[in-house]
């Protein structure tokens, strides 16, 4: 089982050019994205959140499990679901106002156990700034990763949520030694500060970032550094598609029985180049359609000859 932990929430994305365009209401949120696709890959996935009992929640709850992820683990609120406000650029890229006063994802506490067999736990984005929801998660991967469980992050930073700069930045180094794989783009690694090999010896046994269509690097703790191009494809937008690299690299580490240190250091170079790879093709196909849409399995096999 791979525990996807953070928000859900509505993207509201313009149906047009300028500040007045239509929006149509999408169901997004980094993990909740996470989790769709691991679900799509075939990967026994739960998601832990809280999630409002308005009908936004409803039917976020209801794209999960259609896609076959556990909700066991999903609290509830009566207080409304965080709203998202998308603006795509012309080269598809997405940037993003929030409506998080009050919401209910961020009144998330800690659970008192992780699912039964959990073997990874991923974290990032919004539920990571948010209090006091933002300890709790915190916590949780703490705990995590104190058991020996597998934790990954993706802190997708998104600077008009965090109103300290500086204080969001030391946190994030203090959650370093809890984590096994941290992934990032190469805009959210600007913002931070730092490089992989610091970040390295802080704690992670891998750092991969991805730099959009340029494809995708992994940094090691052995001080190895692989690479992989981008798949070449016309770009719709790219929502989704960093959380698609995340669901691509566990459900390709769960495949390998790598979800662990050990498993990590044992990839070598074509083991990378496999998983990379694979990650970057899975977020390939979700830039090319609208939405966080991200790919089922069977579009990501191989052609038959």
């Amino acid at each position: 089982m791979i525990v996807v932990a953070g928000e859900a929430l509505i993207d509201l994305v313009p149906q047009g050019a300028g500040a007045l365009a239509a929006l149509t209401p999408a169901l997004g949120g980094g993990p909740f994205n996470t989790a769709v696709a691991l679900g799509r890959l075939g990967s026994p996935t739960a998601f832990c959140s809280r999630v409002s009992r308005d009908a936004f929640g409803e039917a976020l709850l209801e794209r999960l499990r259609a896609t076959e992820v556990d909700v066991s683990s999903v609290q509830r609120g009566v207080e409304p679901t965080t709203l998202a406000v998308a603006t795509v650029g012309t080269d598809g890229s997405a940037a993003y106002s929030f409506y998080v006063e009050g919401t209910a994802d961020r009144l998330f506490a800690q659970p008192e156990a992780l699912p039964a067999g959990t073997r990874a736990v991923s974290f990032g984005t919004c539920s990571l700034v948010l209090e006091p929801g933002a300890s709790a998660y915190e916590a949780m991967m703490r705990d995590a990763s104190a058991r020996g469980v597998f934790t990954a992050l993706d802190p997708n930073i998104r600077a008009g949520l965090i109103p300290d700069a500086d204080a969001y930045r030391a946190r994030f180094r203090s959650w370093l030694p809890s984590v096994s794989l941290l992934k990032l783009s190469a805009e959210d690694a600007e913002w931070l500060g730092g490089s992989p090999r610091e970040w390295l010896a802080a704690g992670p046994a891998a750092v991969v970032v991805t730099r959009g269509g340029d494809g995708l690097t992994v940094f090691t703790r052995e001080g190895a550094e692989y690479a992989v191009p981008g798949e070449r494809v016309k770009v719709v937008d790219t929502i989704g598609a960093g959380d698609t690299v995340n669901a691509a690299l566990l459900h390709g580490l769960a495949e390998r029985d790598a979800l662990s240190v050990e498993g990590l250091a044992a990839l070598g170079a074509e083991g990378w180049a496999s998983l990379l790879g694979f990650a970057a093709r899975a977020a390939a196909i979700t830039c090319s359609r609208a939405g966080a849409e991200p790919p089922y399995a069977h579009e990501l096999e191989p052609p038959a000859l």
